[in-house]
């Protein structure tokens, strides 16, 4: 038997042209197109490196002994690899005939270094008031979805928000591949496997997440909701398992919704329409949405209130903090202000009764609103006053 140490070093040195990215904590992702083009994302913005293979079966050689290495096949027969390097950092690879022009390979680094939320406070991608109402938020058990594109910061939200779980509690991780690193004692990681030719194996987010339920959980973290296994965490949310925390890929809060509807569909409940998106109102209060912006910065762009889903109107959605922007600076970068609404989450009273608050800013931003709704209502009436006695004369 090869020690682990060895054989993860003989890997590694088949990646030996792109090594140096692998051993740099600022490179986020290495893509590889075929063996003579090889890009690198950092701080958001992708370079053309030098780097190169030294031919194509280098590159090929390379796959083979990382699928070995997870125990896969990459071949004509299997051209998709799903596989994570010894890192944990994940990889994805196409391989000819489905990429003519491959392999081209992917891969999403993994960092040792958990962003905690004082990190993005400081990234500028979160506030302190914003951050201490997320923990609040959390504590209280309320169920949040981290949405956001490709690369937009969702897991690294998602770790920074599960750091707000209060200690005591047991927390039941469930994902694909592992990537949440929650800083707790007492965590649960379930990964879901793909079956083998087969189909022998196989075992689904939907599989563990039954699993889980049986399992006690105080809180059930879903790394990433890709299917039917939307309409499994919505039901459990609605059936007393509170403080679940998930990402769904989705640009805005409302089209967060729209895709957990869609993929709650995937699932072989009937379920009638209305009901599945009552459900899906009551079972969700928060959606924190983050975005990779044009800068190649990461940002939380909303913090929004799920309140309810009627008929007529469809989805209620709140907007307690927003990013509001200002153009940009010498060096192209946005500049931006992440500000509150003025809108107070609904479990407002619950928060006080358990003896937390927000920041000050937060009840300001909620007074000069309601100030304005008062003026605004007044002048409404004054303007009607007059219409009418001047009719009336």
């Amino acid at each position: 038997m090869i020690p682990k140490e060895v054989y993860e070093e003989t890997l590694l040195s088949f990646l030996a042209p792109i090594r140096p990215f692998l051993d740099d904590p600022k490179v986020s992702e290495v893509m590889i197109n075929g063996p003579n083009q090889i890009f690198i994302e950092k701080a958001g913005r992708l370079t053309l490196t030098e780097a190169r293979f030294p031919s194509l079966e280098a590159l090929n050689a390379a796959l083979r002994n990382i699928a070995q290495f997870v125990g896969k096949m990459v071949d004509e027969d299997h051209p998709i690899l799903e596989a994570r390097l010894p890192d944990g950092s994940r990889i994805e690879a196409v391989i000819p005939p489905a990429a003519p022009d491959g392999p081209d390979v992917a891969i999403r680094r993994f960092f040792k270094e958990t962003l905690t939320v004082q990190r993005l406070v400081d990234f500028g991608s979160l506030t302190p008031e914003a951050s201490a109402v997320l923990e609040a938020l959390v504590v209280l058990k309320q169920n949040v979805v981290v949405a956001g594109g490709t690369g937009s910061g969702k897991t690294s939200m998602l770790n920074a928000l599960s750091s707000f779980i209060p200690d005591g509690e047991r927390v039941v991780i469930i994902e694909d591949s592992r990537e949440v690193q929650l800083q707790k004692q007492h965590v649960v990681q379930l990964e879901a496997r793909p079956g083998d030719a087969k189909g022998r194996g196989k075992v689904s987010i939907r599989d563990l997440f039954r699993a889980t339920l049986r399992m006690r959980p105080d809180r059930i973290v879903v790394g990433e909701i890709r299917g039917g296994e939307a309409l499994d965490l919505v039901q459990a949310m609605t059936s007393g398992h509170g403080g679940c925390i998930t990402t769904v890929h989705a640009t805005y809060p409302h089209d967060t919704l729209t895709r957990l509807e869609t993929m709650s569909l995937m699932s072989d409940v009937e379920l009638p329409l209305s009901a599945m998106r009552l459900q899906l109102a009551s079972a969700i209060n928060l959606i924190v949405q983050t975005s990779r912006l044009q800068d190649g910065s990461r940002k939380v762009t909303h913090i929004s209130e799920v309140r309810g889903y009627t008929q007529d109107k469809g989805f209620e959605i709140v907007d307690i903090f927003l990013r509001k922007f200002q153009g940009r600076d010498e060096e192209g970068n946005l500049l931006s202000t992440f500000e509150p609404t003025g809108e107070l989450p609904s479990c407002t009273e619950l928060v006080h009764s358990y003896g937390m608050s927000y920041p000050a800013s937060v009840y300001e931003a909620a007074r000069l609103k309601a100030e304005g709704g008062m003026q605004d209502a007044n002048a409404y009436g004054h303007g009607h006053d007059h219409g009418y006695g001047g009719h009336h004369g």
